[in-house]
């Protein structure tokens, strides 16, 4: 059977998924420009709190050819270079989940092996000080990675946090500029073809009737295309991640500019700090089931290190995920396909996880099921994967609070509860294709959550005193390389300051 191209797209809803869709539609099929229609109202307000990410977002601003300097200066961005968990473990206590390597393989033998092998017996640093970008966090020092061969200076990996709004804005500008016609309008209907229900049209509330080929869902938690329409079904992870509300104010800025994220465990939930150059984004997640809203309101107020810049945003969510992303000829992208809490910053990159799994899986109009079936599965191994590193935070915890006991006691997905019995043994771990925490991301959460192991891999007494050679010289080498960084603050006055407002 010959091929049928897909003809046109219609993307529904603006904000960062909507936006990021439309830009790498744009980008990556040209002959498609001036057929690739958004539709998004000014009066839907999208939730644009998801400020925080993980480094694939510098993935996606080199393949789209973007100048870094100048997102960085027109959203307000920062550097990231890790999250830091404080009191969640328990109340005083502080740990890192840096980004990019944490020391050197020895002789085949992976790092976080020997370092666990000599952390039992007493003889390691704590694991930051083998990490130059949990060093660099804690000073608030940032620097690009630079060609320094065998050095921790050309190995440096980073993210970013921006103005979420803004970053729409300018993606908007990039896509305009290929072709993407914008319209502005609220769906008030969607017609499904009769016979094999896929999506024949939509029609705004102008009376303007749209039809295209492809669908592209990125209206939000209400998934009007992908379970308005369409009712593929949404499956509730809330009694493993029992938070279901947040609420998000901005503040003015007060001390030196941080180059991580902050996330503080609260006696219900957690609040998170995400510095930008021009304020700091902060949130409180909890659950209402044990707090009020006006309570989480007033607490996250109460807490603030400047004054607020806007009033309170206050939302409602289920965390889980669509059951099918992909239906018939309609693909959810962002909140549409499932939402999980911003604690790893995951938000911004399951848009793009979706997005580029929907390239590589990209339909004719014949819209062949097995493509359709693989990146389902695709997308709920993604969003499964992330949950899991998420409930670790929540399960291994030592706080004493109503809240923090259910959370220890909640029984954990099989699918983690494996992968904890192989650490619980020898502290291995094992990571799946494609999955998105590496080996080091676990081990430094675990290690940071005060999980123990009964012993260590024995492939780490391969290395004798070699481990320890190996640990005492990548500690010295990466504490030299910290010292060498500027700050966060005077690299962006020099690189990529943004203008006054």
């Amino acid at each position: 059977m010959a091929n049928e191209p897909i003809r046109s797209i219609t993307i529904v809803g603006g904000g960062t998924a909507g936006w990021m869709s439309a830009a790498t539609l744009s980008n990556s099929f040209p002959q498609l420009r001036g057929r690739i229609r958004l539709v998004e109202s000014e009066e839907i307000a999208t939730v644009g709190v998801g400020e925080a990410t993980i480094p694939p977002i510098i993935d996606y601003i080199r393949t789209h050819a973007l100048d870094e300097d100048d997102l960085i200066r027109k959203t307000q961005a920062t550097f990231k270079l890790g999250i830091e968990f404080k009191d969640w473990t328990r109340p005083g206590h502080s740990y890192i989940h840096p980004f990019g390597p944490t020391g050197l393989p020895k002789r085949g033998v992976p790092f976080y092996t020997y370092w666990h092998r000599c952390a039992l017996a007493g003889t390691a640093a704590p694991i930051e000080h083998y990490s130059l970008q949990a060093l660099a966090a804690r000073q608030s020092k940032f620097m690009r990675p630079i060609d320094r061969p065998h050095s921790p200076l050309a190995t440096i990996v980073y993210a970013l946090h921006l103005d979420a709004k803004r970053f729409a804005a300018y993606l908007r500008t990039y896509a305009e500029a290929r072709g993407i016609v914008r319209t502005e309008g609220k769906v008030r209907s969607v017609s499904l073809r009769p016979g094999d229900g896929f999506i024949d049209a939509i029609t705004l509330e102008s009376g303007e009737r749209i039809t295209s080929d492809l669908y592209v869902d990125c209206t939000g938690f209400r998934g009007l295309l992908i379970e308005g329409a369409l009712k593929t079904g949404y499956e509730d992870w809330t009694h493993w991640l029992p938070c279901d509300r947040a609420v998000a104010v901005p503040c003015e800025r007060s001390g030196p500019l941080s180059s991580h994220t902050m996330a503080t465990a609260r006696p219900v939930g957690w609040q998170w700090r995400i510095p930008l150059q021009h304020r700091v984004g902060n949130g409180y997640v909890y659950s209402s089931q044990l707090m009020s809203d006006d309570a989480a309101q007033d607490l996250l107020l109460s807490s603030l290190e400047g004054r607020p810049t806007r009033e309170p945003q206050r939302l409602r969510f289920t965390t889980g995920r669509r059951r099918q992303c992909w239906s018939k000829n309609c693909v959810a992208i962002g909140l549409s396909a499932g939402f999980l809490e911003p604690l790893e910053s995951t938000g911004i990159h399951l848009i793009q996880r979706g997005i580029l799994v929907l390239l590589k899986l990209f339909p004719d109009r014949h819209f062949r099921q097995a493509d359709i079936d693989r990146y389902n599965r695709q997308l709920a191994f993604d969003y499964e994967r992330a949950r899991d590193f998420l409930v670790t935070h929540y399960h291994f915890t030592e706080r004493g609070e109503d809240f923090w006991r259910h959370c220890r006691d909640t029984a954990l997905p099989d699918s983690l509860s494996e992968r904890l019995e192989l650490f619980r043994n020898y502290g291995r771990l094992m990571r799946d294709e494609n999955e998105l925490f590496s080996v080091q991301s676990w081990f430094h959460v675990l290690n940071g959550q005060n999980v123990q192991s009964a012993g260590y891999d024995p492939y780490a007494d391969t290395l004798g005193a070699g481990a320890q050679m190996a640990l005492d010289e990548i500690r010295e080498v990466v504490a030299g390389c910290a010292s060498t960084m500027p700050s966060h603050e005077a690299f962006i006055q020099r690189y990529c300051r943004a203008p006054a407002e």
